[in-house]
């Protein structure tokens, strides 16, 4: 299957990216990385530049049809960008738009609050988003991993880097299942 990893061009948080790649890459998948702009991508540990990721496809020109399931990175700055951009905006919406599988860790639920998505969801994230999704119409819960399958399709989400091992099993096993 492939799989999107949606990033800004700088701020992802580089273990939220590379963690979950990996483990995508290892289960068989084929994890492709979407941004906003060509070249590359600029990760973070935390305030700290760390390295950068060359881009797979640009927003833009990818469609949600090519794709069984998206990731969304998380990091302050990435999915602060990333809201801001109709086009990743967009895409986002369109997964869900079409029932396929969604996963966002720490700060990523911020680009699915701008795609207006989380209405009626249940859902978890960096604590600090909790009164953003409740705004959105989503409820939050502090949970290492909440998999949410209301709506047409299934929304896996983590609150942080500690949480990823969970979360990694968690779409792993969503997106396969969804497969089917």
């Amino acid at each position: 299957m492939r799989i999107a990893f949606l990033t800004a061009p700088e701020g992802v948080e580089e273990i939220e990216l590379t963690e979950p790649w990996q483990a995508a890459k290892s289960a068989g998948h084929e994890p492709v990385l979407v941004s906003t702009q060509a070249g590359e991508v600029q990760g973070f540990h935390h305030l700290d530049k760390a390295n950068t990721f060359p881009v797979d496809e640009v927003v833009g020109e990818a469609s949600a049809e090519s794709f069984g399931g998206l990731v969304l990175p998380g990091g302050v700055a990435n999915p602060d960008q990333l809201r801001t951009d109709e086009k990743a905006v967009a895409f986002v919406a369109d997964f869900f738009g079409q029932g396929r599988p969604v996963a966002a860790i720490c700060h990523a639920p911020w680009t699915l609050v701008e795609a207006d998505v989380v209405r009626g969801r249940v859902l978890t994230s960096w604590p600090s988003l909790k009164t953003d999704i409740e705004n959105a119409g989503g409820t939050w819960v502090d949970e290492q991993v909440k998999i949410c399958d209301h709506g047409p399709n299934k929304l896996v989400t983590s609150r942080k880097p500690d949480d990823l091992k969970a979360f990694c099993e968690a779409f792993l096993d969503v997106f396969a299942a969804e497969a089917g």
